[in-house]
């Protein structure tokens, strides 16, 4: 689990917590025994966010996927933090059109709210005591299905296209994975105990924020300075293959 930090063209992580199911339990669907990690993620979470503040590190907006969007987290991040946060949540998450129908209990399922997609709507999530704004986005994949997210905002200034946009920078952490499993080859990890797959992951992450670096610098992406530090490792190798002399064998 990462806590990556974006600005401008630049995603460089700033906390992690390597993920350790080491507790055992039964499931209750199929009596198999299965493990789980002790502590809940969402705990992990707001550690991370917490140490990014504590760190000082400057950012406006919490993004996160629709298994974060938990009404503690979102308390959290107002009201312990003092920040704001654009996600996603969960079509049968029950909404209050207003303060007075959350007084008296009546919600509706956020997908069978009467919303525009291009109008945010101002609601009251269950379980959270502040207004946030919600907003529909319709998109159509490239083979041809078509997705519908339900956004929600803790700024209640912002407009659709604001909010769309900040959402949309959530896409650099697929494009961090990517990068951290290709690039700097987390996914190649020969280790088998707990320690060096640690030290695997951490050396991993370095690697990453060493191209992150790079990458402002040399103008280029992490697969294009990946394709150049290979091609000049080439070079070198064939180079000092040249300077070598063959043994001469005679009969």
């Amino acid at each position: 689990m990462t806590a990556l930090y974006h600005i401008q063209d630049v995603a460089l992580p700033v906390g992690f917590q390597l993920i350790a199911e080491t507790e055992y339990y039964i499931n209750p669907k199929d009596g198999k025994e299965k493990r789980r990690c002790p502590v809940p993620k969402n705990q992990y979470r707001r550690e991370m966010i917490k140490q990014a503040v504590i760190n000082q590190i400057r950012f406006g907006y919490i993004l996160t996927d629709v298994w974060s969007a938990s009404a503690e987290n979102m308390m959290f991040i107002r009201h312990e933090i003092n920040k704001d946060f654009v996600m996603p949540i969960k079509t049968n998450r029950n909404i209050a059109i207003s303060y007075d129908d959350k007084l008296r209990g009546k919600y509706v399922r956020s997908d069978m709210a009467d919303l525009r997609t291009d109008i945010p709507k101002e609601i009251f999530l269950e379980d959270v005591d502040f207004p946030m704004l919600l907003v529909k986005q319709v998109f159509t994949d490239k083979d041809g299905s078509t997705g519908v997210p339900y956004l929600v905002s803790s700024h209640t200034g912002m407009t659709y296209e604001q909010i769309t946009a900040t959402y949309r920078k959530r896409w650099n952490t697929e494009c961090y994975h990517k990068s951290l499993r290709q690039n700097a080859s987390s996914e190649k990890s020969p280790t088998k105990i707990v320690n060096t797959q640690k030290n695997h992951f951490s050396a991993s992450l370095c690697g990453y924020v060493r191209l992150g670096m790079l990458k402002i610098s040399g103008k280029l992406n992490h697969f294009a300075l990946r394709a150049k530090i290979y091609i000049s490792a080439l070079r070198v190798a064939f180079s000092e293959l040249q300077k070598l002399q063959p043994l001469k064998i005679t009969a």
